[in-house]
């Protein structure tokens, strides 16, 4: 009963401009600006997910966002590519054990060159268990599928896919997943530097994020 009446408490969902505000808050998303993207194309906007991590009463209200829409699933463990991803599979997982009354547990897969390696005792830990992979930010989802490999090859069960925010069009399918859900999902005009709008103008680089920060 305790577990039903958590469930009928969830508030109700946060709107895409009401996230956007609270990651523009913190520094989080970057608009009207000169960007240089890892890519080298430029562009007006920017997540820098970086910045969010720092405030954790921000942070943990995203996640709780997170926890909320995935409150009905059965959720045994949250799983996240490191670093970033460790902080938000910490916080949603608190949530939805908050929300459901039931122990969910949070791991991590650690980096290995090109590819993940799910260590330290935690691939005992999602075998024959409902795991939701999280990300922080989806830009061709390349990272997020080798996770979800990694999770189908230690015997979990991905759920789904999760993240703050889904900025490349990536989809459920293209990261072998049966559902993703993105707290926000934009798509950002990038252009050339021959190209660019913003340097015809002679709008300065951002140097403070992006290929153009200084060191």
């Amino acid at each position: 009963c305790s577990s039903d009446l958590r469930k009928l408490q969830v508030p109700a969902q946060l709107s895409e401009p009401e996230i956007l505000d609270i990651l523009e808050s913190c520094g989080a998303f970057i608009r009207h600006s000169h960007i240089v993207y890892t890519s080298g194309l430029h562009g007006h906007s920017y997540m820098n997910k970086d910045a969010l991590y720092p405030h954790t009463h921000l942070t943990s209200k995203l996640c709780r966002e997170i926890a909320n829409r995935f409150s009905h699933d059965v959720i045994d463990v949250v799983l996240a590519p490191a670093l970033g991803g460790i902080i938000l599979s910490q916080w949603v997982a608190h949530h939805l054990t908050e929300l459901t009354g039931r122990e969910v547990l949070a791991v991590y897969a650690e980096k290995d060159g090109e590819s993940f390696m799910i260590k330290r005792g935690y691939d005992k830990l999602i075998e024959d268990k409902a795991v939701l992979v999280l990300e922080d930010v989806l830009t061709t989802g390349g990272s997020v599928k080798k996770v979800v490999e990694k999770v189908k090859a230690c015997a979990g069960q991905v759920v789904a896919v999760a993240a703050l925010c889904n900025r490349g069009g990536v989809s459920s399918q293209e990261l072998g997943s049966p559902r993703l859900d993105s707290l926000v999902n934009v798509q950002w005009d990038a252009w050339p530097a021959s190209e660019c709008p913003l340097c015809a103008k002679g709008r300065p680089l951002n140097t403070a994020v992006g290929k153009a920060k200084k060191a």
